[in-house]
């Protein structure tokens, strides 16, 4: 198993992780209330399972890999952003850097197979 694996399963399994503790933790929910996202906070959480679907997919065909990651790429860095906004500390935004650039490498790497013709990651 490649890198290029091992960080997409670790990404998939971490985003739909994250998707159902949403979904059972008040703790999740109430985050988004701080970040003032509360109206769009399970269109995210739909986005981020999509995502996670999609980077699994992706394993099959590099296109659903590209837009997959792509897309988990800038709604991280939108997190990012949210978390400078609402001046949250290094530490705490720490997480949402690390998936925003792990995904930004996965979209890489598929560009680069896409660039030389190999289907699958």
């Amino acid at each position: 198993m490649t890198l290029l694996h091992l960080l997409i399963y670790f990404s998939s399994l971490s985003f739909l992780g994250y998707a159902v503790s949403y979904f059972k933790s008040p703790h999740m929910k109430n985050e988004f209330k701080r970040f003032g996202l509360e109206r769009v906070a399970t269109f995210t959480i739909i986005l981020e399972i999509i995502g996670a679907l999609g980077l699994l997919v992706g394993l099959l065909s590099n296109l659903i890999l590209l837009v997959a990651s792509g897309g988990l790429a800038a709604l991280m860095l939108l997190g990012v952003l949210v978390r400078i906004k609402v001046k949250d500390s290094f530490l705490v935004s720490l997480p949402a850097a690390f998936f925003m650039v792990m995904n930004a490498y996965i979209f890489y790497k598929a560009v680069e197979i896409a660039q030389s013709g190999i289907e699958a990651a």
